[in-house]
C-alpha cells in the first residue's frame, strides 16, 4: 500500500480517518498535532523553564524529542528532563541509561530522583502492598518527587508523556468510579495551585500506536520493557474496555476526549480548586499530611518486619 500523499510505501493505516502514511508523512502528521496542543495548553516566555517527565519509554522520549525541537530553539527558554528511579531491578536501570545517553547527546540537563530518598524501593514495597496495587504507591511517590524536582529547578510547566490511550482510560476510570473531583483535576492544568507545578500533555491526542511508530521512524531510542508489577494495575481493565470500543468504532478514543473537553469548563466552574496547605515534607496537601507521607507511614511497620 502506498502513502496517500506521495508514492512511497505506507508504514501505517490511520483507521479513524482512512489515511495511509509513509514514515515522513506520519512524522509531520504527529508533529503538527503535538505542536497545536502545545500552543493550546501553555504560554512559554523567555526566562521560563520547562521540565519534562522522562521514564525512557516511547511516549516520554517522543515528548522530550519534540519539546527539544520546539523549545530548544527558543531564546531564553530552558528545557530539562526529570527521571525517577523507583527501585525496580532489571526494569528501571536500562531505561535510565537510555535517558542519560539521549540527554547527554542533546545537551539537555537531566535530574534523577530516587525512591530511596524516601526510604523505600518498589521491589520492597510490592510484596507488602496488601490490598492496594503496587501502582498506587508508585504513582504517589513518583508524583511527589517529580513535583519537588520541578519546583526545585523553577519550572513553570511540567510536561508528561500521557498519550490519547492514557487520557481516555483515565476519563473512563473516573466516570465509572463516580470520582468527579478527580475528573476535574485531570490535566492539562490551567490553574496554578500553590506548591504544584502545572502539568501539560503534548501527546494527549496522539494514539499510542502513532507514538510508537513516530519513535521508530524517527530513530528515537526508547526502552520497551514491561514493569513486573503492571498486571495488578486497575487501569488494565479500562484499557481493555477502551481498546474494545476503539476496535469496534475507530475514533472512540477521540470521542471520549471530546466529551471530556466539553465538560471541563463546567467541572472547573462547579468544582473550584480546594485550598492547599504545606505538608511537613513541603508538598502541598488538603489535609494534615500529603498522600505520600500517609503511605510511607503505613509502610514503616511492614518494611521493618516482625
Amino acid at each position: 500500500m502506498l502513502c496517500d500523499r506521495c508514492s512511497r510505501e505506507a508504514v501505517t493505516l490511520i483507521r479513524y480517518n482512512g489515511a495511509h502514511l509513509c514514515g515522513d508523512h506520519l512524522r509531520s502528521y504527529v508533529e503538527r498535532r503535538v505542536k497545536k496542543e502545545i500552543r493550546k495548553q501553555v504560554r512559554v516566555c523567555p526566562g521560563d523553564v520547562v521540565a519534562v517527565a522522562v521514564s525512557g519509554g516511547k511516549d516520554s522520549m517522543v515528548t522530550l524529542h519534540i519539546l527539544d525541537e520546539v523549545f530548544g530553539r527558543m531564546e531564553g527558554v530552558s528545557l530539562c528532563a526529570i527521571s525517577i528511579d523507583e527501585g525496580i531491578g532489571g526494569y528501571r536501570p536500562p531505561s535510565l541509561d537510555i535517558v542519560k545517553r539521549f540527554c547527554g547527546e542533546r545537551g539537555i540537563p537531566l535530574h534523577v530522583r530516587s525512591f530511596s530518598e524516601l526510604g523505600v524501593e518498589m521491589d520492597s514495597v510490592a510484596p507488602i502492598a496488601g490490598g492496594s496495587s503496587p501502582c498506587t504507591y508508585c504513582g504517589v511517590f513518583r508524583r511527589r518527587l517529580m513535583n519537588d524536582q520541578a519546583r526545585a529547578v523553577g519550572a513553570r510547566y511540567l510536561a508528561t508523556g500521557h498519550n490519547l490511550d492514557d487520557m481516555a482510560q483515565s476519563v473512563m476510570m473516573n466516570f465509572a468510579r463516580g470520582d468527579v473531583e478527580r475528573l476535574a483535576r485531570l490535566g492539562p492544568h490551567t490553574r496554578v495551585q500553590p506548591g504544584l507545578v502545572p502539568r501539560f500533555h503534548p501527546l494527549r491526542l496522539i494514539p499510542e500506536k502513532e507514538s510508537l511508530l513516530y519513535a521508530m521512524v524517527s530513530g528515537i531510542p526508547f526502552w520497551d520493557g514491561v514493569c513486573p508489577y503492571h498486571r495488578e494495575a486497575l487501569r488494565n481493565q479500562y484499557r481493555d474496555v477502551v481498546d474494545m470500543l476503539e476496535d469496534r468504532s475507530p475514533g472512540s478514543k477521540f470521542s471520549i476526549m471530546a466529551s471530556y473537553d466539553a465538560l471541563r469548563p463546567m467541572l472547573a466552574e462547579h468544582m473550584p480548586p480546594s485550598g492547599l496547605r504545606p505538608c511537613s515534607c513541603g508538598e502541598p496537601t488538603l489535609g494534615d499530611r500529603c498522600k505520600a507521607c500517609e503511605l510511607l507511614s503505613s509502610l514503616q511497620g511492614r518494611l521493618r518486619g516482625p
